[in-house]
Parts: structure tokens; sequence; C-alpha cells
């Protein structure tokens, strides 16, 4: 069973920079499309970005694009999240989350594996 671990999470001011990482283990995560989401308090989950299980295929939510940046690494079973220009408003548990590839492709919906998550704070 594939287990996703977040870390990389703090509190930031605004304008600067976090970068998140997602580590796997039970599984090999080439197998899996992955995505990382976002839940704001009083809010619900949102989407924040996707990647196919090549890396080719990225995909962001509109509040990010421009700004946040994901890769993966296959061979070390890691998905980074690099956030840049961090505004007040990105403010969340970030939480990366894994859906097997062959089922929807480079799509990041109905996933089945999810991490604890971490925490992003942007304040001055």
């Amino acid at each position: 069973q594939l287990q996703l671990v977040e870390s990389g999470g703090g509190l930031v001011q605004p304008g600067g920079s976090l970068r998140l990482s997602c580590a796997a283990s039970g599984s090999t995560l080439s197998l899996y499309t992955i995505g990382w989401f976002r839940q704001a308090p009083g809010k619900e989950r949102e989407g924040v970005s996707c990647i196919s299980i090549s890396g080719i295929t990225t995909t962001y939510a509109d509040s990010v694009k421009g700004r946040f940046t994901i890769s993966r690494d296959n061979a070390k079973n890691t998905v980074h999240l690099q956030m840049n220009t961090l505004k007040p408003e990105d403010t969340a548990v970030y939480y990366c989350a894994a859906v097997p590839a062959y089922r929807y492709g480079k799509t990041c919906v109905d996933m089945d594996y999810w991490g604890k998550g971490t925490l992003v704070s942007v304040s001055s």
C-alpha cells in the first residue's frame, strides 16, 4: 500500500518561498499520477497542481500559475512543490495525493492515497 508523507511546510513572510516534498513508500511512485491539494481554514479542499507519471504534463490552479512549480523524481520516489512569491491567501494545510495512472491518465481525480498534510502559513 502506498504511503505518502509531506514535509517542508512552515511560516514564511509574504513574497517568500517554500519547497514542499512528498515522499512515498510501500509502492513505486512512478505508477501514480500525483497531485497537491490544500485546505485553508474554513474552506473546502482545493486542487493546486497535478503531475503525470512521466513528469511531462503538469497542471495548476489559476491562483498559483506562474508562482508554483510541481516536479517529481521517480527514482527517489518523491514529488516536490516549489512555491514562490507566496501570499497570505496561500495559507493552508497542503496535502499530496496519488491515484493509479491507469485509471484516469494525467488527471488528478478520485485520489486513492493521501498524506497527512503539512501546514504552510504566510504572514508578516
